[in-house]
């Protein structure tokens, strides 16, 4: 049965909201409702911090993380080891590698995982960037820290062809991580052990 909607506003509203992904019209229609029922000048700000994050944020030079500016807090910081370089699949993964505490290296953010079936190849995602930041050397060891799915698989085996000229040491983290999982949904404890225990790459 088609929803009847008394305002076109609403209806538009909610059709906004659904786009969002895991977000259905019902979820869609109760967060309109409550964005509706909360002051005006809340909801101006939270128009604004959605306008602003779109039209000034940025990506890292060096590792195309989320940032406030063209070289972004981790690659900036001189603590870090910048010897390793911890390749993900996004800007999640980051923060669930971050939230363990237990990886003091760089990232790279490859912006998605090789995926025919989703029209997604080699081209599409940050891997020449990847190389090119080997073969400037300094980097003596890349994690490669995908999701352990077919496509994760088959992105993490690419990366490692690319590679094989290089002197540089490839790993993976441990199977603590189930096959299927993605690591932005993995467990604190269990992803900080799959980093401190990562073994050679083909092993």
């Amino acid at each position: 049965m088609l929803q009847q909607y008394p305002s076109t506003l609403l209806e538009k509203a909610v059709g906004e909201f659904a786009k969002l992904p895991g977000i259905g019209r019902k979820t869609a229609l109760r967060l309109v409702l409550h964005m509706l029922r909360q002051p005006m000048d809340d909801v101006d700000v939270f128009t604004q911090a959605m306008g602003k994050l779109r039209h000034e944020v940025k990506y890292c030079d060096t590792c195309h993380n989320i940032s406030d500016t063209t070289t972004c807090p981790i690659c900036a910081d001189p603590r870090r080891d910048t010897s390793i370089v911890c390749v993900v699949e996004n800007v999640q993964d980051v923060m669930a590698v971050e939230n363990t505490q237990q990886f003091h290296g760089l990232y790279h953010v490859l912006g998605g995982v090789i995926s025919p079936m989703d029209g997604v190849g080699p081209s599409d995602l940050q891997i020449d960037s990847l190389v090119q930041r080997v073969a400037n050397g300094g980097v003596e060891e890349v994690i490669l820290a995908l999701g352990s799915t077919m496509e994760g698989d088959t992105t993490n085996f690419y990366i490692s062809r690319k590679l094989s000229g290089y002197d540089v040491r490839l790993t993976v983290l441990a199977r603590g991580i189930s096959v299927g999982d993605e690591l932005e949904y993995t467990d604190e404890v269990t992803l900080g052990r799959s980093i401190i225990n990562r073994t050679p790459f083909g092993q």
